[in-house]
């Protein structure tokens, strides 16, 4: 079974992206739990036609400890898992306690085990977190790949940038490896050229680069990933590429993360910023 951590800043469609790619891996014959580690508990509402699942946090406080597996973990989308690990209730305690006490939680009911035949988990991962309980997946090994949902925009660049910083610093101690970058584009001038020197800078790859369509938020207005919403579309051909993508990727790293003066010289080079 691989384990997949998607990080990424916040609001670059990282949530969007996973359940799309999930699709398409399960279209594949896939066998997928998708574990959301985001407060607001919307990391598979896609996959579940828009069904607001009660978080494994929440369970335990209406329930007690006293939880089974069928209680967290919901049946969505051809066949994937779905558990949304939630967060405290608002301006009380910390979010990450959420993904630590559902993986915890999931490994102890049996989720990971052979039986179950599974052969991805993914961790869709709070914005660009990596500190606390949301590095958890880099830090204690929970993840083995990493993949960094970014754009040409400058914020979603150093989102990436800081992110490997995380991921080399886990690395060792984890085992944890960058398998790639997934632009998401938005539509910035050369964007494909410079999220590809950035993968090179970094030492990794740009593994897809999904480009911007309208049927994308479309099929989420309709609660859907647009593999099923519309499966004829183009754009659904784009998330399977980046699921076979991932699925045969064999490229993992450990990044060389650029410094902000290094990260600002690219995108002078690029013509993304103007020279002081």
């Amino acid at each position: 079974m691989r384990k997949i951590a998607i990080y990424g800043k916040g609001g670059i469609g990282k949530s969007t992206t996973t359940q799309n790619t999930v699709a398409g891996l399960a279209e594949m014959g896939r066998k997928v739990m998708v574990v959301g580690c985001d407060p607001k508990a919307d990391s598979t509402r896609l996959l579940l036609g828009g069904l607001a699942q009660k978080s494994v946090l929440d369970t335990l406080r209406e329930e007690g400890e006293d939880v089974e597996l069928e209680d967290i973990r919901k049946d969505g989308f051809s066949g994937t898992y779905c558990v949304e690990s939630g967060g405290p209730e608002p301006g009380v305690g910390c979010a990450g306690r959420g993904i630590i006490t559902s993986i915890n939680m999931l490994e102890s009911l049996g989720a990971y085990e052979e039986s179950v035949g599974l052969d991805y988990a993914f961790y869709d991962v709070l914005g660009d977190v990596v500190c606390g309980g949301f590095a958890m997946p880099i830090r204690d090994g929970k993840a083995q790949e990493i993949y960094i949902v970014c754009s040409g925009e400058m914020m979603a660049m150093y989102a990436a940038n800081n992110i490997c910083k995380g991921i080399q610093k886990y690395a060792k101690s984890g085992g944890v490896r960058l398998g790639g970058l997934i632009c998401n584009s938005r539509n910035v001038d050369r964007e494909s050229d410079l999220i590809e020197a950035l993968a090179k800078r970094l030492g990794t790859q740009m593994i897809y680069f999904v480009p911007r369509d309208n049927m994308v938020q479309k099929a989420e207005i309709n609660r859907q990933t647009v593999i099923q919403y519309d499966p004829s579309h183009k754009q659904a051909d784009e998330y399977r590429n980046l699921a076979k993508a991932i699925d045969g990727n064999e490229m993992f790293i450990i990044p060389n993360p650029l410094t902000i003066e290094e990260l600002e010289e690219m995108l002078m080079e690029y013509g993304i910023m103007d020279a002081a």
